[in-house]
């Protein structure tokens, strides 16, 4: 979640801290929004040199695929026109701009539109695609024609709040200090209703995970390809069934970190709830055609295949190119654990690599 405000002197940690002394301890998933919206309104923090790496950086393989899935179902939904390309969170601008010229060979050449907020990134990304239109949110992208659009580990760094049921019932896990370290614990106000009925009388010391800022997004999404038409796809790490317990993170560096040792200076994430974002946008009438492993999805797309033929042109990256197809594919990679949703309009086609 990328923001542009600009900040006061001096650490988060200490503002936090300020923050508690005078009205008690804090939501986690404040704690989580502010930090990354410091976080973010800093350098790039993409690549070898910044703190994590994305697939589209690993292999132009990855944006390629996605843009010949794009291509795929437009032209079998009857090539529609005009088609707008939307990416949330695109980061360098690495993936819209090998989505984009994957799609130029059979005939897509949609409007671009690119919602991102950091100053830093849009730079980055007005290199990588300079016919770009940019947005702080949705709400301004086009209402008419149908839209493309992608959201690459973007919902994970989205807010999530942690219930924890307790013996007094259910609570909302919150941040306060114990000296000069951040720490948990349940808070004072009931939150039993914020619990679905069906996960009520889970056993004391069970944690949930929502995140009603994904909830939002894809709720918007969902409702958008219902009225306009289109195909999305959501590919983040996080888990296609219900699952319960703390997936809360974070990354300095290319390696874990304490994620209260130093907030707004790490990327904060949690693990995406596929399988309620999926209930979501069938609640919208809108075709959820599936969430998969991506190591799975791209093999069903041919990322074998182009592996090859790109080997072939240039044999000197060979095993270049086998190392990053491995990383993209492989379950002890990012094959399995991150996953691939892909979303439809009610009148158009499923999309390839989804079970039908």
């Amino acid at each position: 979640m990328n923001d542009d405000r600009t900040f006061p002197e001096g650490s988060l940690a200490d503002t936090f801290r300020r923050l508690i002394s005078s009205t008690g301890p804090i939501s986690l998933s404040h704690y989580m929004a502010e930090s990354n919206a410091r976080y973010y309104s800093r350098a790039d923090p993409l690549g070898a040199g910044g703190d994590f790496i994305t697939a589209p950086e690993i292999s132009q393989m990855f944006g390629e695929l996605i843009g010949l899935w794009l291509a795929d179902i437009w032209m079998r939904a009857g090539r529609p026109e005009p088609i707008h390309y939307v990416e949330l969170g695109p980061g360098r601008g690495t993936l819209a701009r090998d989505a984009l010229r994957a799609m130029k060979h059979p005939g897509l050449e949609p409007r671009v539109h690119l919602v991102e907020t950091s100053t830093t990134l849009k730079q980055l990304q007005l290199q990588a695609v300079p016919q770009a239109v940019f947005h702080a949110d949705l709400s301004s992208v086009p209402m008419q024609g149908p839209i493309l659009l992608v959201a690459n580990e973007f919902l994970d760094a989205l807010p999530v709040r942690q219930l924890i049921r307790t013996r007094e019932g259910w609570r909302e896990v919150m941040v306060t200090t114990e000296g000069e370290r951040f720490v948990c614990l349940p808070g004072a106000q009931p939150m039993d209703a914020a619990v679905p009925e069906a996960r009520r009388d889970a056993p004391e010391g069970t944690l949930i995970e929502t995140s009603p800022a994904a909830a939002s997004v894809l709720y918007e999404v969902a409702g958008r390809l219902a009225r306009q038409g289109g195909a999305a796809l959501f590919i983040d790490y996080g888990h296609a069934e219900e699952r319960t317990g703390s997936t809360f993170q974070a990354v300095r560096a290319h390696r874990k970190v304490d994620p209260f040792e130093a907030p707004g200076e790490a990327d904060l994430t949690a693990h995406v709830d596929f399988a309620t974002l999926a209930r979501i946008a069938q609640s919208r009438d809108c075709r959820w055609l599936g969430t998969v492993g991506q190591g799975d999805w791209l093999r069903a797309l041919g990322i074998e295949a182009r592996t090859e033929t790109l080997s072939a042109a240039a044999p000197q990256h060979r095993e270049a190119l086998q190392r990053a197809r491995d990383r993209l594919i492989d379950p002890a990679e990012m094959g399995e654990l991150f996953q691939v949703m892909g979303l439809a309009a009610p009148s158009w086609p499923d999309g390839a690599g989804f079970a039908g």
